[in-house]
């Protein structure tokens, strides 16, 4: 079994021309959604409207999977981080001095989804699935932060194919179709501060959502004598750390696109 871990982004979609093209041997891509109310709508609208239209043509198959309890209903990440219930924050909430928390979100939402599908799907041990995950060159240091489950093999076609991010777009745009935007929540912690701006300049309900996820997020916190805890490193709450006011220059975030090996934010 071979099959790609889609997450909708430039690189993961640069795979799938790929094998489109005969130049990687993967014909299955598995997009895990971690929820129509949690992933950013542009990724959603590019998978569904572009990327899934595209593969049909091409004669390769998306799979659109979703996390599924054991009781058979599914549960979406903004569905679990506002559970009353919920003790543990399962995204990278910053600390106040900055620093991201642990998560589980990629593991719940992500990988742990795909390897359902695939022992489902007859992936095992003794015979494991090659899961290709579109890291790039200029993000080589990714690939060695994720761990191998025992009924996979992981691949990286991008690395062995020496292609950094311009080549990946370049390869989308020769192929005829619009470069997707970065993939990831739109709630997501590890957010460059000009990503934040962005959202509340140019999408203002999904910075609302944001601005109120994290304040029940804190008043759970706060009723567990617990500090808060915030979206963005400043350690302030996101509506005072992203001011609407005119942006200034750019401002990069080093932890930019550090979900876990490609999983997210591909």
């Amino acid at each position: 079994m071979k099959v790609v871990s889609y997450g909708g982004g430039v690189q993961s979609t640069a795979l799938l021309v790929l094998a489109a093209q005969g130049e990687i041997d993967f014909r299955t891509f598995l997009f895990a959604n971690v929820g129509d109310d949690s992933e950013h709508p542009a990724t959603l609208a590019y998978v569904r409207d572009i990327a899934i239209p595209y593969a049909t043509r091409v004669g390769l198959d998306i799979h659109e999977l979703k996390r599924r309890p054991r009781d058979g209903a599914t549960e979406t990440l903004m569905q679990r981080l506002n559970r009353p219930d919920t003790r543990s924050i399962p995204i990278p909430v910053r600390m106040a001095n900055g620093a991201p928390g642990r998560r589980s979100c990629t593991a719940d939402f992500k990988i742990k989804v795909v390897g359902r599908w695939l022992r489902e799907h007859g992936a095992t041990a003794d015979d494991p699935a090659e899961v290709a995950i579109g890291i790039s060159l200029d993000e080589i240091h990714r690939a060695n932060r994720r761990r191998r489950e025992a009924h996979e093999v992981i691949e990286y076609p991008l690395l062995d194919l020496g292609l950094r991010r311009d080549d990946c777009e370049r390869v989308i745009a020769e192929a005829g179709l619009p470069v997707p935007p970065k993939s990831s929540c739109f709630f997501c912690p590890f957010r460059t501060v000009d990503a934040w701006r962005h959202q509340r300049r140019h999408e203002p309900e999904l910075f609302s959502q944001s601005v109120r996820l994290e304040e029940t997020i804190n008043r759970r916190r706060a009723a567990l004598g617990r500090d808060a805890v915030y979206l963005t490193r400043y350690g302030v709450p996101l509506a005072q750390a992203i001011p609407d006011e005119n942006p200034g220059e750019v401002d990069t975030d080093e932890d930019e696109g550090a979900c876990d090996s490609g999983w997210c934010m591909t």
